[in-house]
Order: structure tokens, then C-alpha cells, then sequence
């Protein structure tokens, strides 16, 4: 499952900006069914947020925890970044902000769903669990 904490300048989204931007990050997760895919929009003040001890405006900041699956390879890591640049930057990049991000990858044996181990990966439960896009797994 993975959860996207987005830290970002007041006003840096819209609503609209936000929907969309959080539609191109579940997409980047097709394997997985989309209630699994959680984003936060953290909007942080001037005053609250400090680069090299001074305050910034302007600046993006990520965290990825993914929970459900790992990057088990260094090229399938290298890929997984260079996606998820190219999905947040219409947003960040291309709208001048100074942006950085990191994947933390939590062993799926640490992780459970409303008291519910979720179905192991590729599984017929998992299958069915993501056909009917319910938060409740099936066994």
C-alpha cells in the first residue's frame, strides 16, 4: 500500500491540481488496486519549513512509503524514480518549484488493513480483493 505525503507551499495546488495529481500518482500503480494507493497534501507555511536553516516557499517535498510491494532490483528502482519524476513534474518541475523525494519500503509481514493481513501478492484473493475495489480483503 503505498501512502504519498506531499509537503508543499500554501497554495502551490488546487483542488483540481490535487485530484489530478493524485490520479497520475495511483496510476503509476496498476498492479495494485486503487483504494491501496494513499496521498496527503501537506500544505506547509514559510515559517514552518527550512532548507539549509532559512525558510522556503518554494520547495516540494515527498515522502513514499510503500507498504504492498518493493523494488527488488537496482534497475527497477532506477525506473520507479525516473516515473514518479516524471508524474509529479507538470507540478513541480514545470512550475518552478525546487522538489526532492524518498521510498521508504515497509516488509509487507509489518502491514495490515483495518485488522486484516491483505491477501498475498498475485493471489486469487488479491485478484478478486482488486476486481471489487474493496478496502476489505477476501479469503
Amino acid at each position: 500500500m503505498p501512502l504519498w505525503t506531499v509537503y508543499h507551499p500554501v497554495g502551490a495546488f488546487t483542488a483540481e491540481d490535487k485530484q489530478t495529481l493524485a490520479d497520475r500518482i495511483t496510476d503509476l500503480y496498476p498492479s495494485l488496486p486503487r483504494f491501496y494507493v494513499g496521498i496527503i497534501f501537506h500544505e506547509t507555511q514559510k515559517e514552518n519549513f527550512f532548507m539549509g536553516a532559512k525558510p522556503k516557499d518554494n520547495f516540494v517535498r515527498i515522502w513514499m512509503d510503500h507498504f504492498a510491494r518493493t523494488l527488488p532490483t537496482p534497475e527497477a528502482k532506477e525506473r520507479w524514480v525516473r516515473k514518479a519524476d516524471e508524474a509529479i513534474a507538470p507540478f513541480v518541475r514545470d512550475r518552478g518549484y525546487d522538489w526532492e523525494f524518498h521510498i521508504d519500503e515497509t516488509p509487507r509481514d509489518l502491514w495490515s488493513i483495518q485488522g486484516i493481513t491483505p491477501p498475498p501478492v498475485d493471489s486469487e484473493a488479491e485478484k478478486k480483493w482488486k476486481a471489487e475495489n474493496k478496502p476489505t480483503p477476501y479469503y
